[in-house]
């Protein structure tokens, strides 16, 4: 059980970085990241984590504001990993957790 919540908890951080990078290199890029081969492989390293954010919320929802969707649940999943891994580390011992 512990390794599944470590491997969660790292799945999330990591496309939480592609996110917050993908929209820092969009800053910095400007209206030609489309052409950036750095822009693009972020773009296809965060994907799945937007495909899942579109599909779940409303049609409402403007797709130029799914990113900031995606970010706040992943946060939010984030907090929760980590309170589980705390949980599971306090009912194993802290050595099982070294």
């Amino acid at each position: 059980m512990l390794l599944a919540v470590v491997i969660a908890k790292s799945l999330i951080e990591l496309s939480f970085m592609f996110i917050v990078g993908r929209f820092l290199l969009g800053l910095m890029a400007g209206s030609n990241r489309d052409n950036n081969v750095f822009w693009q492989l972020l773009d296809v390293a965060s994907k799945p984590a937007l495909w899942i954010t579109r599909k779940v919320s409303p049609r409402l929802i403007l797709d130029q504001h799914i990113p900031l969707a995606t970010s706040s649940w992943l946060i939010i999943a984030w907090v929760v990993a980590v309170q589980l891994k705390v949980e599971l580390c306090l009912e194993l011992g802290v050595a099982s957790c070294q």
